[in-house]
Formats: structure tokens, C-alpha cells, sequence
């Protein structure tokens, strides 16, 4: 199977470089013609499946592709809910004084919202017990870069330190053959 991963497209600036989590967010202008320009790759391409998060940000990514009419549109492609902390830079949280920063697996689980590993348990249904379930042998799913780090990071066997280490800026994406179990970017 042949997985398509895109990452949403660039949302309006004051929320750059923040946990945003479950904020229902749009995409700012040069994020909607970052759309357009993913949806003239995509033009062409024929899916057998197409997901997407149910998120406004993700939505409107995929709202100029043509294949977003036979989208499923799905809270397990959610990023992460950081609960009170949505919506806060890494300073600003640092700044509250009610946690600090030690390390990463000990800053991930001190932020509040969901816990860590019901996101990657969340992450890991959906990929690796619905997904691959399926009889279909190409399919893309529009989502968030922190599912596409997890997912990295549960294929390629890196911590997840490691896998949030790596930059997937807005608008991009990556295929994952999982015959083969490699990613390659898009080019």
C-alpha cells in the first residue's frame, strides 16, 4: 500500500510555533494557496481512499482537491489535545511557572490534554489496525505533522524525541510505502 501523507497548509500567523491541539483553526491566505498548489499536484492522482482530519485547518487543505469529495473525514487524524495549554507557545508555558522543562518525555506528559499514549494508541488504530485492514493500495490522509511524526516514529523505530526532531513544514508531505516500509518526500 502506497499512503500519501500531507500536512495541513500554513495557518495565520499567531498561531506559528504553538501547541495548537484541537483548536479549530483556518488556514491563513498563503495556506489557501498553498492548498490550491497541493491540489494542482494531486490533480492527476488517483486514490482508492482518501482521509482526512476533521479539522478545520485539515479541511480546507483538502477542500481544493477534487478528490475531497469521497474524503472520510476522521477525529483519529487529530493532533494531539494539549488541554489547557492549547493555544500557548513553549515560553508562554514556561513562563505560567506551573511546569518545566527537563526533558522530552517528561515535558510531553506534564502538558495537559490528552495523554501521550492514547494519542499513539489513537495514531496506531488508525494506521496500523483500521488502515492496513483495508483492501486498497493507494490512499491519501491530510492531518497534522505530529501524527506524521508518531507515525515515523512507530515505522522507523525512533524515540519520539527523535521523530518530533523532524521538520514537516506546512504543505508538505511524504509517502509511505508500506510494502517496502520506507517514506520518501514529495517532490
Amino acid at each position: 500500500m502506497k499512503i500519501t501523507l500531507v500536512r495541513h497548509s500554513e495557518v495565520d500567523e499567531k498561531y506559528h510555533k504553538r501547541y495548537n491541539g484541537h483548536i479549530d483553526i483556518g488556514l491563513s491566505r498563503k495556506g489557501k494557496e498553498q492548498a490550491a498548489a497541493l491540489a494542482a499536484i494531486f490533480k492527476e492522482e488517483e486514490f482508492d481512499a482518501v482521509y482526512c482530519s476533521d479539522l478545520l485547518r485539515s479541511r480546507e487543505t483538502i477542500s481544493s482537491f477534487r478528490q475531497s469529495r469521497d474524503g472520510v473525514f476522521t477525529h483519529l487524524l487529530r493532533e494531539k489535545s494539549w488541554g489547557k495549554h492549547e493555544g500557548m507557545s513553549f515560553d508562554e508555558i514556561i513562563a505560567a511557572g506551573e511546569i518545566h522543562y527537563e526533558n522530552f518525555p517528561q515535558w510531553i506528559e506534564a502538558l495537559d490534554g490528552e495523554p501521550y499514549e492514547a494519542y499513539i494508541e489513537r495514531i496506531k488504530e488508525f494506521f496500523l489496525e483500521y488502515l492496513l485492514s483495508q483492501k486498497v493500495n493507494t490512499v491519501l490522509v491530510v492531518t497534522h505533522a505530529g501524527v506524521i511524526r508518531v507515525l515515523m516514529a512507530l515505522v522507523e523505530d525512533l524515540s519520539l524525541e527523535e521523530a518530533f526532531c523532524i521538520d514537516v513544514p506546512y504543505a508538505s508531505g511524504i509517502i509511505f510505502d508500506t510494502d517496502l516500509q520506507t517514506f520518501s518526500a514529495i517532490k
